[in-house]
């Protein structure tokens, strides 16, 4: 499993140089993996096809921002569609257990504020795409959840999982790295850097890389045994920080760093005495390598960095809003909630509105908000169907060491970028699991084999 997974790590390297090299390459790249992943599951053992589509969907969400970088697939939203796709052939397949019925009434819950839009939507405007655009994550997440809700797997095939969306993110810190690999000549300001987030979006670039900072971290402290693999990891860890810190985009920093701290705290809990003495050692080489990265940071990005995170512009001067201007967006589509609070605004419509009565020109990147806004009390329940259903899923399922990391990571990530990439949908459905002992699950199977 070891030399696969270098050898896996080794091809995704190679995956993100010949894309920088050669762009179109990266619509090859889409097809193949939908090709492959659907000859996978079709091929799979009864038993394995919802592992098999768990790792289809986890592959996607890591490779997103790479095809989106480079326009490839037949349109934007394109991998959203496909995590879609797949999950709905794990329903097929698997159905979906009765505990995860919320998921349903959430789905059905955004429906009445399409019907408001469609009546309400200004006639120049693509009605489908607006619907579509702000639609196609919430549907990610309903869908997937409804799929994984439960959904057994080992510890060895929630390895795997994490290892499919590293592959990708692996392939799109190597583009990042080539596109600019000298940090320090972009870095002038202490605004969101393009340049250094591979010429893409900064928040987008900063949550997959933050991403990719946290599950390295979980590869070292929970599934690498050898030194030279947790070695390794420590190096990746180092490189995925960094290129998301000097994006200058902190939600998605800040997310992985709630994200490992919950996971450091319920791994060292769980532990005994002899294994938590050998953690405090991983955590006191975890926390040298941070210091090492922030110092790089902000040598390479010429003290910049610093004044970003201490809220300062480029002449050191403290920034009255450290939202960006966000708290002031997120007020203003509160205020359309208050004006219409039963249906809502209609879907698509909070950017439209916002810009007719202010001239601003801009999305709050707040999902949260924007559900309530576009959904009106709909969008409340259904806000509140995602926020406790895996909370009274956990009172339940201990299982899942990763559960407040995943969950975490689409409550914070859907507060500073709403859900415009589909990393936030199925991280939340992997919340979700339910992880076995793979020794009780082959015992069990023997049992069963017996009678």
């Amino acid at each position: 499993m070891q030399n696969n997974y270098l050898k896996l790590l080794g091809i995704h390297v190679l995956i993100g140089a010949l894309i920088y090299l050669l762009r179109p390459l990266g619509n090859l790249y889409f097809y193949g993996i939908f090709i492959y992943f659907l000859i996978r599951i079709i091929s799979a053992k009864k038993q394995l096809k919802t592992f098999e589509i768990v790792r289809a969907c986890a592959y996607v969400l890591g490779a997103e921002v790479i095809l989106r970088m480079t326009n490839s697939g037949p349109f934007y939203e394109a991998s959203k569609y496909m995590v879609i796709v797949f999950s709905v052939f794990g329903l097929f397949y698997n159905g979906f257990n009765k505990k995860a019925t919320p998921y349903l009434l959430y789905i059905c819950l955004m429906i009445p504020s399409i019907y408001v839009s469609l009546y309400l939507l200004e006639v120049d405007q693509n009605i489908r795409k607006a619907i579509a655009f702000n639609l196609s994550g919430p549907v990610t997440l309903g869908v997937s959840s409804l799929f994984c809700f439960g959904l057994k797997v080992t510890r060895k095939q929630l390895e795997s999982i994490v290892n499919f969306i590293l592959f990708p993110l692996v392939s799109t810190l190597v583009y990042v790295f080539m596109y600019n690999p000298d940090v320090s000549a972009v870095s002038t300001g202490t605004g969101s850097n393009f340049a250094a987030s591979g010429g893409f979006g900064p928040n987008q670039m900063a949550t997959v890389l933050g991403l990719g900072f946290f599950l390295m971290t979980v590869r070292f402290f929970y599934f690498s045994k050898s030194k030279i693999f947790r070695y390794l990891d420590l190096i990746f860890v180092l490189l995925f920080a960094f290129r998301a810190i000097v994006t200058f985009s902190r939600g998605g920093v800040f997310t992985a760093i709630f994200m490992i701290v919950a996971f450091i705290f319920i791994l060292y809990k769980v532990m005994d005495k002899r294994n938590k003495s050998k953690m405090r050692l991983s955590i006191m080489l975890f926390l040298i390598i941070g210091i090492v990265t922030w110092g790089i940071s902000a040598s390479q990005t010429n003290g910049m960095i610093e004044k970003r995170y201490a809220n300062e512009n480029a002449a050191g001067q403290e920034k009255n809003d450290v939202t960006t201007g966000r708290g002031t967006l997120f007020l203003l589509e509160f205020e359309e909630f208050i004006d219409s609070p039963f249906f809502g605004i209609g879907v698509g419509r909070a950017k439209e509105i916002r810009f007719q009565k202010t001239g601003i020109h801009a999305a709050s990147h707040n999902e949260v908000s924007r559900i309530v806004a576009e959904h009106g009390l709909f969008g409340v329940l259904a806000f509140l169907v995602l926020l406790l259903v895996p909370l009274f899923f956990r009172i339940g399922d201990r299982s899942n060491v990763l559960f407040y990391s995943f969950y975490l990571f689409w409550l914070l990530t859907i507060n500073h970028s709403a859900m415009r990439i589909a990393a936030p949908a199925f991280i939340y459905a992997l919340s979700l699991l339910h992880i076995v002992d793979e020794k009780n699950l082959l015992h069990r199977k023997q049992i069963i084999g017996k009678r």
